[in-house]
This record gives C-alpha cells, structure tokens and sequence, in this order.
C-alpha cells in the first residue's frame, strides 16, 4: 500500500509476484525474544534511521552491548519523511521479503496495542487493482482479501486489508529511548575504522560511499501533510498502478500524509519541497472524491533502492541496507535476521550471505 510510495515501487518489483501466494509464509525469528549470546560483543550500528535503530533494539535484547553512531538522528533522517505504512514495497527478492514484512507486522502489531506512546497504529488499508490477482505480497498479509467495490481512485477492483502505520516523529524517539547508550554523532568515513567486535552498516544511501556499491541509487519522494479536513483517520487508500502518477492518502493521528512520487535521482538533487509538485498531489486526492484539509508542511526525501536488499556479512561487518520504500515494514525481519547472522558467525570469520 503506497507508504512506501513514499519510496514509490519502482521497475525491479513488479506487483505480481511469481511466488506461490497460499504458501505459508517463512518466518524471520521473532524480534521481541530475548537471549543473551554465550559472549556478548560490543556492537557499533551505523546510522540512525528506522534500520539502524531497530537493528540496535534487536542487537541489545540479544545480549549485546550497542552503539549507534550517525551523521544524523531524529528529524535529520530519510526515515522522518516517510509516510510509514507497512507495505512491501519498491524492495527485493520477493521470497525474503515476504519473510521480513510478516515479521515486522507481528512486532508492529505488538507494539500499538502495547506502547501506544510509540505512535503505531493499525489503520484499514484499501489499495486500488486493475483485476482481481492477488499481489506478490499477498502471504505476508493475515487478512488480505479483494474487494469488489470500485476504488475511490477509479480502479475497479481495490485488495483490503490491515497494516500498522507508524507516526516517525514519536517512533524514532521511542526506539532511541529504549537503547542504553544514546546515538552519537559522527561522520564516518571507512567501516574499517568504525571500533567494535561486530559493525552493521544500516547507513541507508549513505552506504554507497562506504562500500563502492554502485547499485544503491537515491529515489526522490515528496509528501504534503495536511490538516484531516474530511477524510476518515482509520482508513489508508492507495493507488500505484501509474508509476507517473501515483497517489496515496495515509492518516495518521490528526493530520493527513498526501503523497506521492518516486523519481530517480543523483545524491545532490536539492530536498526543497517542489509547490508545483505539491500541488499536483493535493488535485489528484480531490480528484477520487476526498478533500484534504489545510496544508500543514511538506517533506522530501531521497529513498535508498537497489535491486535487492543487501544483508549479508563481510567479516565483522554486517550490511542492512538498500530497503527501498520498506524501511519500516523491513526493519524488525531484517534486524532479527542480523542477530541471526552474528549468533551463527565467530568474530572476523569468512564472508557470510545471508
């Protein structure tokens, strides 16, 4: 559902999958079990996005004592732009993501009924479909099902379901809250010189210049926050069948998310929120029928994609990056599949991928 529109889908995932969609869906290990490792290691996270964070949660409940270092925190990252609706979107391979989507579900499911400081909430989804094929998705949703009705954005057929959505601005916070040392900020320059038993690059596009990877490519996405005006607060819709003109309404608890677009971009393409853009966002909201309240800000941001997403070991250095627009539906499947890779690894062993 377009949240990750934000991110936007981009050509590499195509909306029907090739998987077998009534299969059941391989599970990451849970997030929210704690087990010490036998040795615990000192652990240094690089970067402060939704990622990062969540890798860090997961890596202290382990066991492990963790250190988050980043450039930038909180309002300063890619990660507080995005509208935040789990929904796998623009990420690879289909199988693993299916995977890392459901267990990020349960873990965001838990958190709104039990943390409702942390601003998760589980919204009624309705995404806008041409027929009536389920999505390459569809495994990791517990309660995807087609609807018949006509789409409010015109498509004729619309698959709903549930899905936490997540406000960025309390989540970034309450994550950090529960790490025992605070993020530090620093501008690292070579993973090898980042201290530590075990490193994990979750650097987001910042991971190009770490690592040389010439597949990571930014994709620019923009959002317009408005006041509710009269669209229900319970109810997402989205509509990415046109790449060129996608359109997503996400509500969260008293303003609207409007978004979106999702172009390729070099890394220097200025953030400034585009009015004209802005604009053609609002109009194609009105156009189904809704009327947005008041524009409130708008926000831009540059998404990290890459064909599939990198998570892997190279030594003591873990890579998690390369999360397209499905930072938040990823995060706790990938980062439980870090501690995964570090239980499994002895320290400074042999290339791992995972």
């Amino acid at each position: 559902m377009p949240v990750k529109r934000a991110a936007g889908r981009d050509a590499w995932c195509s909306r029907r999958g090739p998987s077998a969609l009534d299969a059941e869906v391989p599970r990451a290990r849970s997030a929210t079990v704690q087990r010490p490792h036998d040795h615990a290691q000192q652990i240094t996270v690089v970067g402060a996005g939704v990622i990062g964070l969540t890798t860090a949660v997961v890596l202290q409940r382990a066991g492990h004592r963790v250190q988050v270092i980043a450039a930038a925190r909180g309002e300063g990252t890619t990660s507080a732009v995005a509208a935040a609706l789990w929904y796998p979107f623009q990420a690879n391979p289909p199988d693993r993501v299916n995977a890392w989507s459901r267990t990020s579900f349960d873990e965001l499911t838990r958190i709104a009924r039990e943390h409702p400081e942390a601003g998760v909430d589980v919204l009624t989804c309705r995404e806008a479909a041409d027929d009536p094929a389920l999505p390459w998705w569809a495994p990791c949703a517990p309660d995807l099902s087609l609807d018949p009705t006509p789409h409010p954005f015109g498509a004729p057929y619309s698959f709903r379901f549930t899905a936490p959505r997540i406000e960025p601005a309390l989540y970034l916070p309450w994550l950090e809250a529960q790490l025992a040392s605070p993020v530090r900020i620093e501008h690292v320059t070579s993973l090898d010189a980042v201290k530590g038993d075990f490193v994990v690059n979750c650097a987001g596009l910042g991971a190009r210049a770490l690592t040389g990877d010439t597949e990571l490519v930014g994709v620019y996405g923009q959002v317009a926050i408005t006041e509710p005006g009269d669209i229900p607060l319970d109810v997402a819709l989205g509509d990415e069948r046109d790449e060129s003109s996608l359109v997503y309404i996400i509500p969260r608890r008293r303003e609207i998310v409007v978004g979106g677009c999702a172009v390729p971009s070099p890394d220097d393409r200025p953030l400034t929120p585009d009015p004209d853009r802005t604009d053609a966002m609002l109009q194609r909201a009105r156009a189904g029928g809704l009327s947005p309240g008041n524009l409130l800000r708008s926000r831009a941001g540059l998404r990290p994609c890459r064909s599939a997403v990198r998570l892997e070991r190279e030594g003591r250095v873990i890579h998690n990056y390369g999360h397209g627009g499905a930072g938040y539906t990823l995060a706790w499947g990938c980062a439980a599949e870090v501690s995964e890779l570090m239980r499994a690894a002895p320290q400074g062993g042999a290339t791992h991928r995972a």
